[in-house]
């Protein structure tokens, strides 16, 4: 048996050779331990409040186009004799010292105001004039179903539903307040918004506001 010797220069050599493949093996990317992946902390909103669509514009007074039946209170400053409480008559008028009939239904407070600032500026120097609408009759919204006392009630400015279910004496026992729902004709469409009732009592929807012609239905 013959064995081989090796010189010292060639063990050298051996040994950087393999030093250099182990560095070569460490830095190859199939041998790399890939990073840690990063991660980032997402803050959840809290929920926002949730209303029923077509229920946030909160019907004004001044937007609405009065009526026969309609109580108003008619300021004119500084002109104690002019100013009064008036209902508008079955033929649409109401009638005011000095300038005698006046068309009120079909107009708006605002319009009405003008029109009697206008028949008024022959008698008084620069009448300032107010119209404000005590109780809007021709406006009415109609609570049917299971409530303590059904049917219309007089619209008022900002008139929510759950105003008109507490004056209508509220809910009896066995209905339905999952069901509740507001039926609106718009557009000449019949539209059905659904009212949480439960949610409505804590707070935790906006305010769901009213419209003439509304009627509230509670099963």
């Amino acid at each position: 048996m013959f064995t081989t010797k090796t010189s010292p220069v060639a063990s050298l050599v051996i040994a950087g050779l393999v030093l250099h493949t182990a560095a070569a093996a460490a830095q190859s990317p199939a041998t790399q331990t890939p990073p840690a992946p990063r991660t980032s902390t997402i803050s959840t909103p809290a929920p926002a409040l949730t209303t029923a669509r077509g229920t946030t514009a909160r019907w004004h007074e001044q937007d609405y186009r009065l009526g026969s039946g309609d109580k108003l209170r008619v300021e004119v400053y500084k002109q104690d004799q002019l100013s009064q409480s008036l209902q508008i008559r079955p033929d649409g008028k109401i009638t005011l010292p000095l300038v005698g009939d006046i068309m009120a239904a079909g107009r708006t407070p605002m319009e009405l105001r003008d029109t009697l600032t206008t028949a008024l500026q022959e008698y008084v120097n620069n009448p300032v004039v107010t119209v404000i609408v005590q109780e809007a009759v021709a406006a009415q919204v109609h609570v049917i179903g299971e409530v303590a006392g059904s049917g219309a009630q007089v619209m008022t400015a900002g008139m929510t539903v759950l105003q008109a279910l507490a004056k209508a004496g509220g809910l009896r026992e066995f209905a339905n307040d999952k069901k509740i729902h507001i039926l609106r004709i718009n557009n000449g469409r019949t539209e059905m918004i659904p009212f949480n009732y439960k949610r409505a009592l804590k707070g935790e929807i906006e305010p769901v506001y009213l419209q003439p012609g509304d009627t509230i239905v509670v099963p």
